[in-house]
């Protein structure tokens, strides 16, 4: 089992200076960019020492800290009786539960064995099941489950707070796997081996304690493991930088070292990847050794020996083509490459055999290895590799296409075109390269998921489940229009609105963009969203700005780093656009972002507080000079910069939102919320805006959720009361 698709609500994840804005409530009340001596804690140095000392609140960083934890209780009390206390929370709370916890949604369907695998949370089991099924009977309208772990049972038994995180199993056979279990939902897991036949924990089996391993079957008796195999093995973001081949009935200690990268190596640590042919053949073993959060090396091991694979740093690899001894390697580059006398562009997507991928440069002759050139309007939001063809899907204008392509080495690339829902975002679910089949889902703003398979002598996906509406979307409709960004460049947003919307600048209106690491956000269904705001005549906008992979590597890397100010002034333009048109205005004008996007509002809220009433900032990264030092930090250093190094540190300090905030400026009361076991965004960022706010005297609401990591996976039922509270903070400030 490989991935899951198809959630049932989809969680919204992860600006230049103030100017007049049209529709703004007073022309004459022009904003004045704020001063550097109006920041009383922006640091005169800043060194990593210097941005320390001008921080009075360090204490918060501490993640069970005394102080820290009378500050969440402190905070926490006012924001539940704020919010919880509205008389709108129970309703909303009430109808997001039955949201996420409907018998009817799609089960995201996982290809395992000869039958298909799925992970199940409703009210019953809020931690889930693990289950099976035939692909014949999952396509019928009833559905016959076998348990094959009961999470909830499980947590009950041990007296933990257990999280499924996934499993990985051995094919082809995949009766042997590997459980990935978050104790409150942390990144980090203990994992064990699971009888799939017996349906028990293998006694004796393969076991690794709590970490935040790269875990890869080799064969049944040995896996290849990136972990922390004690003192000096981990980056300092926390992450694995060597690989072992740990044999059945073997310590940590005990296994064997097959790969080292260095302890200074950045982004999400070493891994080993073992490609595999439809019978389960091992094609190739490639190591991956990140360089920072996009650079990376490949490595490809072959009878125990690793060699360096002549790739580009920015590339990433889909899988390999063909069962035989010329299988080929798949992968798109993300940067422009010349290669063996040719050049290509970066977004293009490339099968080449390994041994082309040595160190030999001498051009010679080849059948042509591009399988796919994107347009300037298109990117690849992914590809599944088959024994013999490739499906890839692709967005033009943020919307989604798939084709299949065939290489034929007379003719070159063969390319149909798969019949998929239009206007919609097309994705791509498991694929068994053994029956050459895959799933691939559709869903817009107003339409809901439908569930499709894909097989190898069709060229439309068969249509298997089809999700029921959650809320009314006859009354609003969707539009995709376009802003000018501060440099002129061209930013598509959608609009989804009251079909009868007046156009006089009073609809509530919620603005969520995200803008980092390469992430799409195509049209999605929203349920939650579509219940709890729009079927109260709320707007919903998506800002699809620079940062993002929209428009393929060159959207994303146009916001890097000393660039981050793009992507601010993109979402800053958005919001104008959308007062502009009269859609709404600053008053009835919210956002919201989590992750990176919290990073987005953060800083949106401090250099355009004339353009917002509210803002949701949630898990989010805020105190930028010091997001390094926090666990997992040091690993995103690719995509904002170094605050070590005294340039980096100067174009980080310019946007960073926590040493910017001034008790001068008038900010709307914004929503900060994060979770006290997120080891992956540390809660501290949250904390320490919140106490600025509060110590400069802003008002603001600050809730910190004691269960529960980043990915608020957790539990439906306490998610059903994370999206109540976001609703009803949105609605106090956009609609009363």
């Amino acid at each position: 089992m490989r991935r899951l698709i198809l959630s049932a609500a989809l969680p919204a994840l992860m600006l230049g200076a103030c100017s007049t804005m049209p529709g703004a409530q007073d022309p004459t009340e022009v904003s004045v960019p704020v001063s550097q001596a109006s920041m009383p804690n922006f640091p005169a140095d800043l060194t990593p020492a210097g941005v320390a000392a001008a921080d009075d609140h360090l204490a918060l960083e501490q993640v069970d800290g005394a102080e820290a934890m009378a500050f969440v209780a402190r905070s926490n009390e006012r924001a539940l009786a704020t919010l919880e206390g509205d008389p709108r929370y129970e309703p909303f709370r009430q109808q997001a539960e039955a949201i996420l916890t409907a018998t009817d949604r799609i089960p995201a369907p996982s290809f395992l064995g000869e039958g298909i695998g799925n992970f199940w949370q409703d009210a019953t089991n809020p931690k889930g099941l693990w289950r099976r099924t035939t692909l014949e009977s999952y396509a019928s309208g009833n559905t016959e489950w076998e348990t094959l772990l009961d999470i909830d049972a499980l947590a009950r038994a041990e007296g933990k707070d257990w999280v499924f995180k996934g499993a990985s199993c051995l094919p082809p056979a995949e009766t042997r796997c590997l459980i990935n279990l978050s104790d409150g939902g942390k990144d980090a897991v203990v994992v064990r081996e699971f009888d799939l036949t017996t349906k028990a924990f293998v006694e004796g089996g393969f076991v690794l304690p709590e970490g935040k391993h790269r875990i890869s079957w080799l064969d049944a008796e040995t896996l290849l493991v990136a972990t922390d195999f004690g003192p000096g093995t981990l980056t300092e973001s926390g992450y694995p930088y060597i690989v072992k081949a740990l044999k059945r009935g073997q310590t940590l200690a005990q296994a064997t070292e097959v790969y080292r990268g260095e302890a200074g190596d950045g982004g999400y640590g070493v891994s080993a990847s073992v490609f595999r042919d439809g019978e389960g053949a091992v094609q190739a073993v490639i190591f991956n050794r990140p360089l920072d959060t996009f650079r990376s090396e490949r490595w490809l091991w072959e009878n125990g020996t690793a060699s360096r694979l002549a790739l580009p740093e920015r590339v990433t690899i889909h899988g390999v083509l063909g069962t035989d001894a010329g299988a080929d390697l798949v992968f798109s580059v993300e940067e422009s490459w010349e290669r063996l006398g040719r050049r290509y562009e970066a977004g293009t997507l490339l099968a080449m055999a390994p041994r082309l991928l040595g160190a030999d440069e001498n051009p010679i002759n080849i059948d042509d290895p591009v399988a796919f050139v994107p347009t300037s309007r298109q990117s690849i939001s992914d590809v599944a590799v088959m024994d013999d063809n490739l499906i890839v899907a692709y967005d033009e204008n943020v919307v989604g296409q798939v084709v299949r392509l065939r290489h034929e080495h007379q003719t070159g690339w063969a390319r149909e075109t798969i019949d998929v829902d239009s206007n919609s975002a097309i994705g791509l679910g498991d694929s068994s390269k053994k029956s050459g089949r895959i799933f691939v889902s559709s869903q817009g703003f107003l339409s809901p998921p439908s569930l499709g398979l894909l097989e190898a002598d069709r060229s439309a996906p068969r249509t298997l489940r089809a999700a029921p509406p959650k809320f009314d979307a006859s009354t609003h409709r969707v539009e995709q229009y376009e802003a000018t960004s501060a440099d002129g460049t061209k930013v598509p947003y959608f609009v989804v609105m009251p079909r009868d919307l007046a156009m006089d600048g009073t609809a509530p209106t919620i603005l969520f963009g995200y803008g980092g690491f390469q992430i799409s956000f195509p049209p999605a269904y929203k349920p939650e969203m579509g219940k709890l705001w729009l079927e109260n005549g709320g707007v919903f906008v998506q800002a699809n700005i620079r940062g993002g992979g929209e428009f393929g590597p060159g959207w994303h890397q146009a916001a890097l780093n000393e660039n981050r100010q793009r992507a601010f002034d993109d979402f800053a333009a958005v919001a104008e656009d959308l007062i502009a048109r009269g859609i709404t205005s600053p008053r009835h004008l919210g956002i919201y972002g989590r992750s990176n996007g919290g990073v987005l509002t953060s800083v949106s809220i401090t250099q355009h507080p004339e353009l917002f009433n509210a803002a949701v900032i949630e898990s989010p990264l805020i105190d930028m000079l010091r997001y390094h030092e926090l666990p997992a930090g040091a690993s995103w250093i690719g995509e904002y910069g170094d605050p070590r190094i005294p340039e980096e540190a100067a174009w980080i300090a310019d946007y960073s939102a926590y040493q910017r905030l001034s008790p001068e400026v008038d900010y709307p009361r914004v929503y900060i919320t994060t979770n006290t076991r997120d080891d992956r965004v540390h809660p501290g960022h949250a904390r320490k805006f919140a106490a600025r706010l509060e110590a400069q005297g802003h008002d603001h609401l600050y809730f910190e959720d004691t269960a529960g990591g980043h990915s608020n996976d957790a539990d439906p039922v306490a998610n059903a009361r994370r999206w109540a509270r976001h609703y009803v903070y949105l609605a106090q400030q956009l609609m009363d």
